[in-house]
């Protein structure tokens, strides 16, 4: 330690340490979001929506399937950048209209 210093004051805890809750503690613990005391129920709705992974849902669902292309087409649609299965399946989307199946 250097003598010109003064010791820091904050020492470290371990987390581990901490006592187990018991009930009677949850009873009285407060939900919050930052400085805001909300309801349980609203607490729990925040804390399912923050543990939530992945994109949202789509409001159209895709199917996922494999599928076998020509390899020149493969690479005129990749050639196009980001975004060429979409822009591949908005040219079936176009077909399929022009030539609409029975």
């Amino acid at each position: 330690m250097n003598a010109n210093k003064p010791a820091s004051t904050n020492t470290w805890v371990d987390h581990d340490d901490a006592p187990e809750w018991t009930g009677a503690d949850y009873d009285q613990a407060r939900w919050k979001i930052g400085a805001r005391d909300v309801s349980a129920e609203e607490g729990k709705t925040a804390f399912k929506v923050a543990l939530r992974r992945g994109r949202p849902p789509a409001a159209q669902v895709k199917q996922t399937l494999t599928v076998r292309y020509d390899a020149e087409i493969i690479a005129a649609f990749r050639s196009t950048g980001r975004g060429w299965q979409t822009r591949m399946n908005d040219a079936l989307r176009d077909w399929l209209k022009a030539h609409p199946l029975r």
